[in-house]
């Protein structure tokens, strides 16, 4: 969900991956890779599995694209902010 396993030979971010940053919530500075996602589908953002969060394991972070700033194009992946946590 986040990349390669940390313990794979590649671990990170990789090239031609499209990444969205995860910002605030249990999540906050992972980076979620949305490569080959549906356009309404960033735009939706994405209910995340966290172990982390106010409803513990099972729970999930619900994360939605940031507002883009002046200049950026609507479309750009950058970041997902939290909203909260759902059960």
């Amino acid at each position: 969900m986040y990349g390669p396993e940390p313990d794979g030979p590649q671990p990170g971010p990789q090239p031609g991956h499209d990444y969205a940053e995860l910002v605030g919530g249990p999540l906050d500075g992972m980076l979620l890779d949305v490569t080959g996602w549906p356009p309404q589908d960033v735009v939706d953002g994405a209910l995340l599995i966290s172990e982390h969060g106010q409803f513990g394991p099972g729970g999930r972070s619900d994360y939605a694209p940031a507002e883009p700033g002046p200049g950026a194009e609507a479309a750009e992946v950058g970041r997902f902010v939290c909203q909260g946590d759902v059960p």
